[in-house]
């Protein structure tokens, strides 16, 4: 199946404890149907001292969000679905709410 949401979108949470923020997606895990967004979902991480972090200490990471937790922000800045057309040669992503197709 082709993929709705890719690295570099920008997305809005429609649930759990950041709704209602954007980000732009860091990482896609698409066996495990989630993706990691900038800035939300932010967990902490107590981590030991090593020789890349000579410190150590309790750190603060973006964790994996379930995709169905996530749409895509259209033009309007406005949450949206996915479609897919083909234009040419080329399948692209289209919003469903304005019908403009998404760069990516």
């Amino acid at each position: 199946m082709a993929a709705k949401i890719k690295k570099g979108d920008r997305v809005v949470v429609l649930t759990g404890k950041d709704k209602g923020r954007q980000g732009a997606v860091l990482r896609v895990l698409p066996k495990e149907h989630r993706v990691v967004v900038e800035g939300l979902n932010m967990v902490q991480r107590h981590t030991r001292p090593t020789q890349t972090d000579p410190q150590g200490g309790i750190k603060n990471k973006e964790a994996a969000i379930h995709i169905s937790n996530v749409a895509i922000v259209d033009s309007k800045g406005k949450p949206t679905r996915v479609g897919f057309r083909v234009e040419g040669d080329k399948k692209v992503r289209v919003a469903k709410t304005t019908g403009e197709v998404i760069n990516g």
